[in-house]
């Protein structure tokens, strides 16, 4: 049985309520970050193989007993080489070099304009090259997201196709070799789900707004961690942009428009319903491609980009939209089918990669199974439906939510004092070793220096 650490903030069969994920992040953030670990855990988990999550802890402190359990450490990054993420990447750095089993990076991309200036020096372009002298030293090669990234690697001094090679998003291969995205007949009647991202520039917040309002039957489907507390809560705010729906008095929660799902398989379910999936989040759009719902994503940066180019998705590029841009114009204009068509050889080469660190996988026989193993326990459990609208909340519900939250917060700190105390508790054994370490030395000493000086008398 192999039993792998896999860098993840909970697993896919974790059932966890709202407030649970509220309090304790596990979802990193952004609700996106649970398709690719979803994909991972269904390429690799099999009869004979166990994956862990860490749940977001790097604790160098540790590696003992992670070289003591663990047969090897999975670590899917999203855009990991950035300034604020710097500081764990030190510390993962730390941590690998004290381990002594595999480590393979699945998946890490860098944080980039739309048209990035890779001539130029980033600040954690140390940070970057010490992680990955650690990571080669435990694998065969780094699998990356796209171009953008791959060239940057290739300026820092690593080698193309030695030490790393683009891999796109691992999401897009947890389903097999071949993707179905329906045909669907796409008309203002049609059932649509809309994404979105405070950080899109104006023309497309401008756009996404508009559009929403051309379908009858459309929801918002949120990613942020802050709207997750926002549906949930009523609050805080977000973003004071007027052209996104930064509150709960938005037209989305006030007609219940709303949909945030804090797992794959409700998300899937509901998203594989719809007609169309447009918007400027990545996985929002992704997890449509793999519910098989026609899709139309706006990317933002360069991180996008990259992926939109590397598995050819369905996109609308932010510059090509003005006022007078139409979704259904667009939507006429469109190949959905084309990421259908790159999707074999794009699965091929992660396959490759997979190999080449000597990963097993469900795919060897088959390379679209169903059925799994994994896939029998995720339908064994009946998980949470998405979060209702607080808006649409009664009194009572609305009460209950914040005395879940507060609940959650309690479990939370005393888990943190037990962790404190128990960090303290070990300084001081530690510090008491040290103590009784040194007094022997110098009593040890002490002897030494009596029998000299006897040795000296002795001879006068």
């Amino acid at each position: 049985m192999k039993h792998y650490l896999i860098r993840a903030g909970m697993s896919p069969f974790d059932n966890f309520t709202p407030a649970y994920e509220i309090v304790n992040n596990s979802i990193g953030s952004n609700v996106g970050n649970l398709v690719y670990a979803y994909s991972i855990f269904r390429t690799l988990t099999m009869d004979d193989v166990k994956l862990t999550p860490d749940y977001y802890k790097i604790e160098p402190k540790k590696a003992d007993y992670i070289n003591d359990t663990y047969d090897g450490y999975i670590i899917p990054l999203a855009d990991a080489f950035r300034p604020k993420f710097a500081s764990k990447l030190a510390k993962y750095t730390e941590l690998i070099n004290r381990l002594n089993i595999p480590v393979y990076v699945i998946g890490v991309g860098l944080s980039a304009d739309f048209e990035p200036n890779l001539d130029e020096a980033y600040p954690f372009d140390e940070e970057v090259k010490a992680f990955v002298k650690a990571v080669l030293k435990k694998s065969s090669i780094i699998g990356v997201r796209g171009d953008i990234t791959s060239r940057y690697l290739t300026k820092l001094g690593f080698k193309e196709g030695v030490d790393h090679i683009a891999i796109g998003c691992p999401s897009m291969y947890g389903f097999g070799r071949d993707l179905k995205v329906r045909e669907t007949t796409i008309t203002e009647q049609s059932l649509v789900t809309i994404n979105n991202s405070p950080k899109s520039p104006d023309n497309v917040l401008d756009f996404i707004e508009r559009s929403a309002k051309v379908f009858n039957n459309h929801y918002y489907i949120p990613q942020w961690l802050r709207e997750l507390r926002m549906i949930y809560l009523g609050g805080p705010n977000l973003s004071k942009k007027r052209n996104f729906p930064a509150n709960i008095e938005h037209s989305f929660y006030q007609e219940n428009r709303v949909r945030y799902f804090t797992n794959v398989p409700t998300w899937l379910d509901f998203i594989g319903k719809a007609d169309l999936s447009f918007g400027a989040r990545l996985h929002g759009n992704i997890a449509a491609i793999l519910a098989g719902t026609p899709s139309i994503i706006i990317p933002k940066d360069g991180r996008m980009r990259e992926l939109v180019e590397y598995h050819n998705l369905n996109c609308v590029w932010p510059q090509q939209i003005n006022e007078q841009t139409q979704i259904l114009d667009i939507v006429e204009q469109s190949d959905f089918q084309k990421v259908a068509k790159s999707a074999p050889a794009n699965f091929d080469r992660y396959i490759q990669f997979l190999e080449q660190n000597g990963l097993d996988h469900i795919y060897k026989e088959n390379p679209n199974p169903t059925g799994t193993s994994f896939d029998q326990k995720i339908q064994s459990i009946d998980f949470l439906p998405s979060v209702k609208s607080f808006t649409k909340c009664t009194h009572g519900e609305m009460i209950d939510r914040w005395l879940q939250i507060v609940e959650e917060e309690n479990k939370l700190e005393k888990t943190k004092s037990k962790v404190i105390q128990e960090e303290l508790q070990n300084k001081i054994i530690q510090l008491n070793k040290k103590i009784k370490h040194q007094e022997g030395t110098l009593n040890r000493k002490s002897v030494k220096l009596a029998l000299k000086t006897a040795n000296i008398f002795s001879k006068k």
